[in-house]
Order: C-alpha cells, then sequence, then structure tokens
C-alpha cells in the first residue's frame, strides 16, 4: 500500500488554518500535523510533493446535480461530469433521479451505482426519486447506501411532480428517510404564465422568467413542505433557496439539531436579476435567479449558518437547447467545474472567509449527510483532497470546459484561484489540467 506525503502546505481545515502536512496511506489519512516534516518520514514515503504554500482543503461534497445518466446523455454522462467535477475540486456528488427512464425504482437506482462504478473518479451517490404510487418502493430502499428522496413540488421530467395531497402525507410520515425537496409551487406558476401571456404574448424574454417563476411560487410551496415537516417530524432538506423570504422559515440552532435543513447554489450567490440583460437563457434555472435583495440574504444566511451548505444544482443542456425565449429555453446549466472557484473569488471579494467556504462545501454536507468519513482532513478519514493555487488566474475558455455540453455561464471570466490538484480516495484524479480518468470513486456510505 503506498503511502504519499503532501507537505508545506496552508491546511484549512475545521475552521482554522495550520501550515502542515498530510500523510495518507492507501485511500486513508494517517497523519496530518502541524510544521515540517521529519526526514524520517519523508524517507518513509513513496511520494512526497511539496505544495509550495499552497491552500489544501477536504474535497467539495456537492449534494445536487444533474449528470443526465441514463437518456439524456447528448448533454452529459456520468463519465464526463464526474471529470467535470473533479477538475473543479469536487471529490463527492449526489445526482438527481429526473433522468429518461426516472430513477424511481429499485432497479434503476442500482443500475445507476453500476454505471459509475465503471466510469467515476468522483466519489457518487444517487437521490430515488417519488411519485404519486412508487411508496412501496421508497420504503423498501436502503438508506445506509441512498442518501435520500427527491422529491418535486414543482413540474419536472416524467411523472415526478407529486401532487397528490394524500401520497405527500404518506411520504411525509411513513418514508424513513431524508426527503429533499424541489419547492415551487406549481398551480401559482401556471396562473403567472397565463398571465404574462395574456397580457404580452407568448414570446416573452428570459426576463419574465423570476415572475412567472415568482418569489411567492417559492416561499408558498417551502411554506406548505415545512409546515407539513414540522407536523409530522420529517427529515427535510429544501433544495436551491433562491428568495429572502425563505428563510424566514428556517431555524437558527446548530445543524445537529435541525430537522429542517437548507442548501442554496452557487449561482443564486453570484448573479442577480440584473445579469439576465447580459447572458440571457445562460443564467435561466429554476428556481429562477431573483434581485439583488434576495442574493444579499442568500449570501448573508450562508455566512451566518443559517443555510446549511452550497451546491451547484450542476444541469448541463446543449447551447442548441438553451435558444428560445422565456417559456422554450431550457432551464439549467454546468457548474460543477466552477463551484469552488465561484466561492473563491466571494472570499477575495470578502463576502465569505475561506472557513465558511470549507465549513459550507465540504464539512456541512458530510453532516448533514451523515457521510461515513468524508468532508474532513483528519486521521482515519478518507484522502479527498484538493490543492488549491491562491492567487494564480484561471480564465475559463471553451478549449477547458469538461461538461459535455461544451459551454459555461462564466466562460470568458477569469477566477484568481486555481485548482492545482484533486485526489479521490489517496488518488491523485487531477493535476494541472490534466484529468486521470480512473473510475477512483466509491459509493458514498451513509451513517444513518
Amino acid at each position: 500500500m503506498s503511502r504519499e506525503l503532501i507537505y508545506n502546505a496552508e491546511i484549512v481545515n475545521e475552521h482554522c488554518r495550520i501550515r502542515g502536512y498530510i500523510v495518507a496511506e492507501g485511500s486513508i489519512i494517517k497523519e496530518v500535523s502541524a510544521g515540517e516534516p521529519s526526514k524520517e518520514l519523508m524517507s518513509a514515503c513513496d511520494t512526497a510533493t511539496d505544495v509550495d504554500g499552497a491552500t489544501v482543503i477536504p474535497g467539495v461534497i456537492d449534494d445536487q446535480v444533474h449528470f443526465r445518466e441514463p437518456g439524456l446523455t447528448h448533454k452529459a454522462e456520468i463519465a464526463t461530469e464526474a471529470r467535470a467535477a473533479v477538475a473543479g475540486g469536487v471529490t463527492s456528488f449526489m445526482d438527481m433521479p429526473n433522468t429518461k427512464p426516472p430513477t424511481v425504482s429499485l432497479e434503476a437506482l442500482e443500475a445507476k451505482y453500476s454505471r459509475a462504478a465503471e466510469v467515476s473518479p468522483a466519489n457518487y451517490a444517487f437521490f430515488i426519486g417519488a411519485t404519486n404510487d412508487n411508496l412501496d418502493t421508497l420504503k423498501a430502499v436502503d438508506y445506509t447506501r441512498t442518501p435520500g428522496v427527491k422529491l418535486f413540488l414543482g413540474s419536472s421530467t416524467g411523472n415526478m411532480l407529486v401532487d397528490n395531497k394524500d401520497t405527500l402525507k404518506r411520504i411525509f410520515t411513513e418514508v424513513p428517510a431524508l426527503i429533499a425537496i424541489h419547492s415551487e409551487d406549481e398551480a401559482l406558476i401556471r396562473r403567472n404564465r397565463e398571465f404574462y401571456i395574456s397580457r404580452y404574448g407568448d414570446n416573452l424574454p428570459v426576463t419574465y422568467h423570476p415572475l412567472i417563476r415568482s418569489n411567492e411560487a417559492c416561499y408558498k410551496s417551502t411554506l406548505r413542505a415545512v409546515e407539513m415537516a414540522r407536523r409530522y417530524g420529517t427529515r427535510l432538506h429544501i433544495l436551491h433557496l433562491s428568495t429572502a423570504k425563505e428563510l424566514e422559515l428556517l431555524d437558527a440552532c446548530p445543524l445537529s439539531e435541525k430537522r429542517i435543513t437548507s442548501e442554496v447554489c452557487v449561482h443564486h450567490l453570484w448573479f442577480t436579476d440584473d445579469d439576465y440583460s447580459r447572458l440571457g437563457n445562460l443564467i435561466k434555472w429554476n428556481p429562477a435567479i431573483k434581485t439583488w435583495q434576495d442574493r444579499g440574504a442568500l449570501r448573508e444566511a450562508v455566512a451566518s449558518g443559517l443555510v446549511d451548505i452550497v451546491a451547484t444544482d450542476h444541469a448541463p443542456h446543449l447551447l442548441s437547447e438553451k435558444q428560445g425565449n422565456c417559456l422554450t429555453a431550457a432551464s439549467g446549466g454546468p457548474l460543477v467545474q466552477h463551484s469552488l472557484q465561484t466561492m473563491l473569488e466571494l472570499v477575495d471579494q470578502k463576502v465569505f472567509t475561506i472557513e465558511t467556504v470549507v465549513d459550507a462545501m465540504c464539512h456541512r454536507p458530510a453532516e448533514l449527510f451523515h457521510i461515513d468519513r468524508r468532508g474532513y482532513i483528519r486521521k482515519g478519514y478518507y484522502a479527498d483532497l484538493v490543492v488549491i493555487d491562491r492567487g494564480v488566474p484561471y480564465t475559463v475558455r471553451q478549449e477547458n470546459i469538461l461538461s459535455k455540453c461544451g459551454w459555461s455561464p462564466f466562460e470568458g471570466y477569469t477566477f484568481h484561484n486555481t485548482i492545482h490538484r484533486t485526489y479521490v480516495n489517496g488518488v491523485m484524479v487531477y493535476d494541472q489540467g490534466t484529468v486521470n480518468p480512473s473510475p477512483a470513486g466509491e459509493r458514498l456510505i451513509f451513517n444513518n
């Protein structure tokens, strides 16, 4: 079993920074220490890498991606998007079930796991999707090997919109797992759409998107879900919060005490509705990007810990599918390769500290989902590590975009931090622009 030493590193971990070194033996961290390694230790290691003061953090855990396999592989595949992930310092991902066919059976769920084992350089997990008629399946899942149930309260692929009140109650009361929700009120969205079409016609520009998928549509749906979760004691996780008003529904208490948790995505922390005029459909997501005021409130909530984690909702489409108007262009875009760089840019802008970024993207996802031995740089934990060159510029260009769709809303932007190297289970899967396609990733285990 090989032993690797990374030294002369600024290690950011567990709310502090130390200058020190890390020893990994095979897939496991064996030592984390401040200072310089001894000559005896260096000679005892198979590889000793001087990172020359670079920042080392735990691997990022992204709890919401859409890698499009099976059925939508013209846009993305597990292999291509996992490679983009490790290039961005994301060492573990949790994929959503709205594929074709949707992941709403045990057979479809395990087929995804088998595929990831063959091709993924990142660690992987897959949500199972809820429908109006698969409750028995949801109750049969092994939730030590699956992160939870994805519940769409707004329209989605296939038959995954759960709108039957009796079914919703039974899911909230009978499924022994975390329920992750896409929270937008479908009836209100439809009324908004009909209103704006009746007034302005059906060729609406993208600036109408946050008016149709409005703040009220988000708040109304989230309020209903939170009330149900509190009534029934459900373990509820609210995905991609996008409004200031929804924050009123969250509890300001330690993560370990929460039954209702939340996520915000990097695009809602970076863009505002002012950016539609510049980027158009490239930043069309569901839920929609909203106002400066909403963005500011979300940033404050991440900084304070009111919102628990930061993720991406990475959802690639072909550029051709992003054409059209507010009603016809696809919603979603690729973000997993640049999410950590985006957050580090906000560190440089004094919006967050780097300790907050590590907490929201590494530590807290591991704690929230009870992931076995990941999310921290600790002895006995898996060696999922990211080496970052702070202050080294990186310009997003078409030739360095690794998502299969081939574009990014950040194309042309120069970040001021570069992901130098990524390790997954002790294997170097990314190094200075080159991805090692070896399937080094492992199935995430959840200590529920």
